[in-house]
């Protein structure tokens, strides 16, 4: 957006940034707030502190102290960006997924070389888990977590040299103590649990249908990531790899033979488990086509951009040591959704899902795929609105940098998804 065509938004962008940011008692905290806010959703190359201020006309360190000496709570303002798009936009999906941000040096806050599914790669990069508020006409990057290798957690180093070098490291940044070595999947329960979990952040719309937790394979196939979610009692569409194991739905424990002697054997599936791609194969004839959603790019034809392949859907039985038995020795059933497009000689992607066993294949279908929002809201936060610029070494600037990132595009989203506004919609606020 031009600086002109955030004019036109007045007085909205000041009243949405005091409302996100908790009513800041002080009106400069206020002030400086807002003009962070302005220089990430301003046009410009870098949205670091120094060339968004300016462009915006002020001292660069009016930016700094707000983003690094500021009082002010970084989690309360994404508990309350969050708590606004759940009030105004409906929730269907939880998603979650990871970023890589690249870094030069060794500096920044969890900076280690680590591979990143952003880069493709293993590189010198910081990596993030987050949480995203999901439906399918907008989304909110609500909740973050900065990844910590277990190179900077001295707690996890049996070397006392190197645990050291990980302890200077964490006080130079100031890496709050609680900040240890944690799986991404583990992050990721985590801030489910802070969001919308008992004593959490009371988001609107969430208490009644719980809404599906949705992520890729790097999470889908964590067989106890997958059951920890059960256990909490949220309902899953996870890809996941076509050599995961399981029964067919149909299979059922039975008795095996007693010969008098030790305990008595229990109930056991007649065959071991197969892969997820050996009983896609095996119903080959259940293939059908499914358009799950309307994207923009149209053509001669699709003129309607309709987002079609060819899917099936079963129901099987993971197998694995994490999924509890049934008192018959009998493992749940789940759906096996696999993609498996026409010009393809067999399946290109798999999903695991818990969703009702009576929801029809186009709803499973558009339920798995919704996770294309978490990637829609990196291009947006990263492209437009500066996410991975911020160039400070602090794990508090780090976090404030991000959120105010995400307030910034939640700003755009109300601005794009509100009818009122269609014949004054900056020429820069594109729709999702």
């Amino acid at each position: 957006m031009t600086l002109d065509e955030i004019a036109e938004v007045q007085p909205e962008l000041p009243d949405f940034t005091a409302e996100m940011l908790g009513g800041l008692a002080r009106k400069d905290q206020r002030a400086a707030g807002e003009l962070y806010v302005r220089g990430l959703l301003a046009d410009g190359r870098r949205k670091s502190m120094v060339p968004m201020a300016q462009r915006l006309g002020v001292d660069h360190q009016r930016l700094q102290q707000f983003i690094t000496s500021s009082a002010w709570d970084y989690a309360g303002v994404r508990r309350n960006v969050a708590r606004w798009f759940a009030g105004h936009q409906p929730v269907e999906a939880l998603v979650v997924d990871d970023t890589g941000f690249p870094k030069d040096g060794p500096a920044s806050p969890c900076v280690a070389r680590q591979y990143s599914g952003t880069l493709g790669k293993t590189a010198n990069c910081q990596v993030a888990v987050s949480v995203h508020l999901a439906g399918e006409a907008a989304s909110c990057a609500a909740d973050w977590r900065l990844f910590c290798p277990a190179s900077w957690d001295d707690q996890a180093l049996a070397d006392p040299v190197a645990a050291a070098g990980a302890r200077r490291r964490r006080q130079r940044a100031g890496i709050p103590d609680e900040v240890r070595h944690r799986e991404k999947w583990r992050l990721a329960l985590d801030m489910i649990t802070e969001m919308a979990g008992p004593g959490g952040w009371d988001l609107p719309g969430l208490a009644g249908a719980r809404p599906v937790v949705a992520a890729d394979i790097a999470y889908g196939d964590n067989a106890l990531f997958r059951q920890q979610l059960t256990d909490a009692g949220w309902q899953y569409a996870l890809a996941v790899k076509g050599s995961v194991s399981a029964h067919d739905g149909d299979a059922v424990p039975l008795a095996r033979p007693y010969t008098g002697l030790g305990q008595p054997p229990k109930p056991a599936y007649p065959r071991p488990p197969a892969s997820l791609r050996t009983l896609a194969l095996a119903h080959a004839d259940q293939v059908r086509p499914v358009t799950w959603r309307h994207g923009t790019k149209t053509s001669k034809d699709n003129p309607d951009a309709a987002m079609t392949s060819w899917f099936l859907a079963i129901r099987v039985r993971p197998a694995g040591k994490p999924i509890p038995r049934a008192a018959g020795r009998s493992l749940p059933a789940c759906w096996l959704l696999a993609e498996w497009p026409p010009e393809a000689d067999e399946p290109t992607g798999y999903w695991l899902s818990t969703l009702p066993e009576d929801i029809s294949l186009e709803e499973l279908v558009r339920r798995a795929k919704i996770r294309w929002r978490a990637g829609h809201d990196y291009r947006e936060l990263k492209t437009g609105l500066g996410l991975d610029h911020f160039e400070g070494r602090s794990y508090l600037g780090w976090n404030r940098h991000v959120t105010i990132a995400v307030l910034a595009q939640a700003f755009i989203t109300m601005i794009r998804t509100d009818p009122k506004d269609d014949m004054h919609r900056p020429a820069g606020v594109v729709s999702g």
